[in-house]
């Protein structure tokens, strides 16, 4: 077959369209194999953004190509193995890559598809802080409207697998697949262990042909260069697309060109949808959210940090301490230490902030919630796991994490607040509610963990007057010339520097922090602790009302005719649905977080019960629930916040009695109202005729 010239239209592109839809999906495949065995790159050129594309979908979700968020081996085991198998990172589509790599084609991609800051950013003719776009923004020509990126082909297929988990829509059938069984959510585990490997100090290697192997070529403008590492760029160094410039990289960043680009495009299509000034607009309860990430989204996001934590934590003992660090160290090595704080940390951050604030008020959160938890643990990522104690409590965390600790307090201290005000606006008579309530007192609770975030708390308020040299600093790139931190002051002084500028990074330099050991929010948790107390009292009065009518129930019970109790306080919840070990589980998930939260914030018994006893939480003598809380007006009682928080969560309810004639009470909702009234007429009927016989006697 004589090759086309690359100015006329692909007769292998055509050819490929044909078979996508007249061949089998096994057949394509390996068709496709050995199309890019045979093809040389000047002709897999034309094809290779289609074939992106019928794999991972258009981006604008009209095409889903594979279906890869839905594809499971249990389901479909034969297309599920070669779907993996070609997409594998050693398989035949990235050889494709790295034989169009070796020739430095690129590659348009549509800045309209790209996160919202960054587009945002790009249009107003600024460069976003991320190396990943440097030197790739096209300008459209005279008169054209749409801006692209001109990227190399590693970077364009990652660009469509890292945005295929938020562009494609899942299909109806797809709610109740598990996320973990599913062909994308393990191809992301491949890739991140294949180019951000846990052992060893360099990548596979990897073959471009079937000859053998050959050095993966590195793109001609790196992706960032190797001396930035360690560097937090401040969003108040903006700088202009005009001034794009060509960096000279350490020729040996090459060697991890493929990481940097990975990690980079995972985190700004996954993570970057918000930034600083986006997320201070969405305290508006009339903003509208820009994007609304999904459950599948938080789970794969999960993923990654703890790849990531696993990733850093694989350091050499030697080389875990900046100050430890060499020449000699390899390039791989030094991008493990710089991963998280260079380009996930402030990302994160903003997006935890807007699911912690606009995420609904049920158990989806858990998702979310497992995802933040994870981030805080690096130490359950190391290779010497934390240990059991012999009584089996937790370990202390060791003071080797404390730099962590400090540097991300942020992550700790406000997105806990942040969980206090969720938890005390749900319902914990759940079981699922008291289990999240229950996972974090626990997490927090770690020994020592309390005592590392108070320090850092104590760092960062710190008068600025111990430290005047410091204030420059802020808002200044230091020289990439020798150690980045060889100048710096001595160790106290350094990591109050550390703490503020994360701080103060994070949320500007305005910012007002609240400890989270202070006096305020101390008292959120006393509150959290008044609706532990009342929620394990609710389910104790709901197990001991289902255990009274059980045994009484009438025959209409049977046909779910019947309520359990016809004057319940306590509306319906998962307890009704799954019994006594749901009050059972309740009841030990919220024992448990009460104690933790004590140890946390050192409550002592006296003053739970002095807090109970004010808020009015014990119960009458006969079990039931007292009013909710209110005070005495003109017009009568008025309820209290906290009596509309109780109504409004079923805490307590006003006794509302029906006082008329018995046989008229209104139609209650659990009762079919057809066949009330047509027994209603059929007994008095009955009751009329029997009147009637009567009177004649």
């Amino acid at each position: 077959m004589a090759f086309p010239h690359m100015q006329q239209p692909s007769f292998l592109l055509a050819s490929l369209k044909s078979d996508s839809i007249n061949k089998p999906f096994a057949q394509r495949c390996q068709d496709l194999v050995k199309v890019i065995e045979d093809f040389p790159a000047k002709e897999l050129h034309a094809i290779f953004p289609w074939l992106v594309e019928s794999i991972f979908g258009s981006l604008d979700g009209i095409l889903v190509g594979w279906n890869l968020r839905c594809l499971q081996g249990r389901v479909s085991p034969v297309e599920y193995s070669i779907a993996m198998e070609f997409l594998d990172p050693g398989g035949p589509m990235m050889k494709l890559v790295y034989k169009l790599q070796a020739e430095d084609y690129k590659f348009d991609f549509p800045v309209s598809y790209l996160p919202g800051p960054v587009k945002a950013s790009i249009q107003e003719r600024v460069l976003p802080d991320s190396p990943l776009y440097h030197n790739k923004v096209q300008f459209p020509p005279t008169g054209g409207l749409s801006l692209n990126l001109a990227l190399n082909p590693f970077e364009y297929y990652m660009f469509f697998f890292a945005l295929s988990l938020i562009t494609q829509k899942p299909l109806p059938g797809a709610l109740h697949i598990r996320t973990s069984d599913c062909a994308y959510f393990i191809l992301v585990d491949r890739y991140l262990s294949w180019f951000l490997p846990t052992e060893g100090s360099v990548l596979p290697p990897l073959s471009s042909s079937p000859g053998g192997p050959s050095p993966s070529p590195a793109p001609r403008t790196p992706a960032m260069p190797f001396a930035s590492y360690g560097l937090h760029h401040t969003s108040l160094l903006k700088r202009h697309i005009s001034h794009q410039t060509s960096v000279n990289a350490d020729p040996a960043s090459h060697e991890i060109w493929r990481s940097e680009t990975l990690l980079q495009v995972f985190v700004e299509m996954w993570l970057h949808h918000y930034s600083l000034e986006m997320y201070q607009k969405m305290q508006s309860p009339h903003a509208k959210e820009s994007f609304t990430p999904t459950e599948e989204h938080v789970l794969v996001v999960r993923l990654l940090l703890k790849h990531l934590h696993a990733f850093s934590n694989s350091l050499k003992p030697e080389q875990v301490s900046p100050s430890a660090h060499s020449h000699a160290t390899s390039p791989l090595e030094e991008f493990k230490r710089a991963a998280i704080p260079r380009f996930v940390q402030q990302k994160l951050y903003l997006f935890l902030q807007h699911c912690f604030g606009h995420w609904p008020l049920d158990a989806s959160f858990r998702a979310v919630l497992e995802m933040w938890l994870s981030y805080l643990q690096p130490w359950r990522y190391a290779p010497e796991k934390q240990a059991q104690s012999s009584d089996g409590q937790a370990r202390c965390v060791s003071e080797r994490w404390a730099p962590f600790v400090q540097e991300n307090l942020l992550l700790y201290t406000k997105l806990f607040v942040g969980f206090l005000s969720r938890a005390l606006r749900t319902d914990l008579v759940s079981p699922k509610n008291a289990l999240m309530v229950f996972r974090v007192a626990k997490v927090f609770a770690q020994p020592n963990l309390a005592e590392m975030i108070q320090k850092g708390e104590q760092l960062f308020l710190e008068p600025e007057l111990v430290i005047p040299h410091r204030q420059h600093r802020l808002f200044t790139a230091p020289t990439f010339t020798g150690s980045f931190l060889s100048s710096w002051p001595p160790a106290v002084t350094d990591t109050s520097f550390k703490v503020k500028s994360h701080v103060y990074s994070l949320e500007g330099q305005d910012c007002k922090y609240t400890p989270m050991f202070g006096p305020e929010v101390r008292t959120l948790v006393l509150r959290l602790a008044q609706l532990i107390t009342q929620a394990k009292q609710t389910a104790k009065s709901i197990s001991d009302q289902c255990g009274e009518s059980t045994a009484g129930r009438p025959f209409l019970s049977w046909l779910g005719f019947y309520s359990s109790d016809t004057n319940s306080s306590y509306p319906a919840n998962d307890l009704d649905e799954m019994g006594q070990d749901s009050v059972r589980k309740t009841d030990e998930y919220l024992e448990k977080a009460l104690e933790y939260l004590c140890q946390m914030f050192r409550l002592n018994e006296a003053q739970l019960t002095q807090l109970t006893l004010a808020l009015g939480t014990t119960q009458d003598e006969n079990g039931k629930k007292q009013l909710p809380d209110c005070i005495v007006g003109e017009d009568g009682l008025i309820l209290t916040p906290l009596g509309r928080y109780q109504i409004i969560n079923g805490l307590r309810k006003f006794d509302i009695e029906y006082q008329g004639d018995s046989e008229l009470q209104p139609i209650r909702s659990y009762e079919i109202a057809s066949l009330v009234r047509l027994l209603f007429r059929l007994s008095s009927t009955i009751n009329h005729r029997n009147n009637i016989f009567e009177m004649s006697e």
